[in-house]
């Protein structure tokens, strides 16, 4: 999907919680931002973790991603500024759960933020990020039908192979009706633990299997990165050294050369 103001559009999803959808969308973000890419990080999670992770008080917005799917404000007026410099967010809060039946008689319900984005006349964005909530519900949906391209985030443990399957379907699905250029960007491995004998096992299935559309970077489990959160700022701005940072801006630099050779 290309959109004349803005560069790819990745969707961070899983059907599955708890595998670091949200931890990525935030350090992704920013590690992007860091290298020097002007990021839009869009938070379509009703639980509006993302924001709160970046300092947003959610409640206190005046534009959520409710109004933009709603259609009461454009993409403009809800893009926030976020300490990080480069980094920018559409928050959500609360009223996003209300979004799948407030969307369910909507004519293109599937389309909507399609459509939003394809009226973006604002200051273009290298990297539009996309936090979805952990199911495929229609929120899901609509962020594949934007989406250039989809990341998943993968724990590696022992049902990993299982959601992947279910994920690619989803994704087979919006090719086929809503999005025919959805690709998929990569699998990134989040969680790792590589002294644990099921991670290594997990991670060598999956990448037998997948071959190079996983990325070499993985994310460890880090105690710095489940803190960065609670100070409301992104593991690279709280402790650059942590081996989260570092494996965040491994994979931000990584994905910079997948980009590189696409357009090659």
């Amino acid at each position: 999907m290309q959109y004349s103001h803005l560069g790819s559009v990745i969707p961070i999803a899983n059907q599955k919680g708890g595998v670091g959808k949200t931890t990525t969308s935030i350090n992704l973000a920013a590690s992007l931002a860091a290298l020097d890419k002007r990021v839009l990080l869009i938070d379509l999670d009703p639980q509006g973790n993302a924001s709160t992770g970046l300092g947003i008080d959610k409640d206190d917005a005046d534009n959520t991603t409710y109004d933009l799917l709603m259609g009461t404000c454009a993409l403009e007026d809800c893009v926030m500024e976020t300490s990080c410099e480069g980094l920018f967010i559409v928050p959500a809060n609360g009223d996003l759960v209300g979004a799948d039946l407030a969307m369910a008689n909507m004519p293109k319900r599937e389309l909507l933020l399609n459509q939003v984005l394809n009226q973006y006349k604002g200051e273009h964005f290298h990297f539009v990020l996309i936090d979805c909530p952990p199911t495929l519900n229609l929120l899901t949906i609509n962020a594949l039908s934007a989406a250039s391209k989809i990341l998943i985030t993968l724990q590696t443990e022992f049902y990993a192979m299982e959601g992947l399957t279910q994920m690619h379907d989803a994704i087979r699905h919006v090719r086929a009706n809503l999005n025919e250029n959805l690709s998929i960007d990569g699998i990134l491995l989040t969680l790792v633990d590589r002294r644990n004998t099921l991670d290594r096992q997990v991670e060598k299935e999956v990448r037998a299997y997948y071959g190079s559309q996983v990325y070499e970077t993985v994310i460890p489990r880090n105690v710095r990165l489940a803190e960065a959160p609670s100070h409301g700022i992104p593991i690279i701005h709280y402790s650059v050294q942590a081996t989260g940072s570092v494996a965040y801006l491994s994979m931000a630099q990584e994905m910079l050369e997948r980009e590189s050779i696409e357009r090659s």
